[in-house]
């Protein structure tokens, strides 16, 4: 068995999807993840049971907070880390503006505490997560690499946009390889609770109303579990050369920057109707103003992943959003 792979957050949709891949490859994996109650840790232990369900590679997951530096420090001191893909953050825009210090200590403080065990193990490459929402309230689309994104709408997104940076720095100091994915919309089997597309699916099997923004005028790059993890894997198996050349994002260190989304941006009234006709129940629909924080439009460029890594998300949302009605139906028995 090779040298393991830190997976961090890897309770969480995206962390629980990769690291069921990773094993399927017969991967050694070592996941973290605080298990914190932003949603409901049931969901957590529930993917981590799911994980186990891999027989292939190995899995050893350890409860830890990430910014924890101590108790971090020693539980990855008994390993010897190839590679690290992390994810593991305080998700959630509109959260952000409630509660901005859980963002503070996990986005700001746990990254650094990652970046320090990639410098001092000195891994091959370390994959983390970025954000589509460093792009604020961008006027050009398709939402490209080379846009400027200094001006953050939440603090979720301003974290994420300074996590690109002190990586960047490492990159530089260090010489650590760097790959940053912002996502897009990310949605399938195993979401998030806090996403609308469980929301809407949640409300509408339960007779309530859904709550709509913005009166439905907006558009979403939705992108699918399985096309996302495609693409970390890609990146993983691709780091940045430290070669002097400019990389997508910018860098000319070995550090990269790539959008990973569906580059098919879809109208919010479209996803409800695609999870209506799923549910085979119309939705009540409530009307509300734009939230706090919110974009109304999010396009990904994928040239430069494309073209790099050959990423080609291939799943659309009249695939995608039945697939994850009928996993809710069956996660919760409905």
């Amino acid at each position: 068995m090779s040298q393991p792979i830190l997976v961090t957050g890897s309770a969480g949709f995206i962390g629980h999807a990769l690291t069921k891949a990773l094993l399927s490859r017969e991967e050694a994996v070592v996941g973290i993840d605080n298990l914190n109650d932003y949603y409901d840790p049931a969901l957590k232990q529930a993917r981590l049971d799911d994980i186990d369900s891999v027989k292939k590679g190995t899995f050893a997951f350890h409860q830890v907070d990430l910014a924890d530096h101590a108790a971090l420090n020693n539980i990855l001191a008994a390993y010897e880390f190839r590679q690290i893909v992390h994810l593991g953050a305080q998700a959630g825009v509109r959260y952000s503006i409630e509660n901005p210090r859980a963002y503070v200590h996990s986005n700001l403080s746990g990254h650094v505490n990652i970046l320090e065990a990639a410098r001092e193990q000195k891994v091959a490459h370390m994959v983390y997560a970025s954000s589509s929402s460093v792009y604020g309230l961008a006027d050009r689309l398709p939402l490209a690499e080379s846009n400027r994104v200094d001006h953050p709408i939440s603090l979720y997104a301003a974290t994420k946009k300074a996590d690109e940076l002190m990586s960047e720095t490492y990159a530089h100091l260090y010489g650590v390889p760097m790959t940053g994915l912002r996502f897009f919309t990310v949605y399938g089997p195993w979401g998030r609770p806090d996403m609308a597309y469980w929301k809407f699916t949640k409300a509408i099997l339960n007779g309530e109303p859904i709550e709509v923004y913005n009166n439905g005028d907006m558009r979403r790059d939705f992108t699918y579990i399985d096309d996302i993890v495609g693409g970390i894997i890609a990146a993983l198996d691709n780091p940045p050369k430290q070669d002097g050349q400019e990389k997508p994002g910018g860098s000319t260190n070995a550090h990269a920057i790539y959008n990973i989304g569906n580059n098919r941006p879809e109208e919010l009234g479209d996803m409800i109707a695609v999870i209506e006709k799923s549910c085979g129940i119309e939705a009540q629909k409530n009307y509300l103003p734009m939230q706090a924080g919110d974009v109304y439009e999010t396009y990904a460029d994928i040239t430069a992943i494309t073209r790099d890594l050959g990423y080609r998300p291939t799943t659309s949302i009249e695939t995608g959003l039945p697939a994850f009605v009928e996993w809710y139906r069956q996660y919760h028995g409905v």
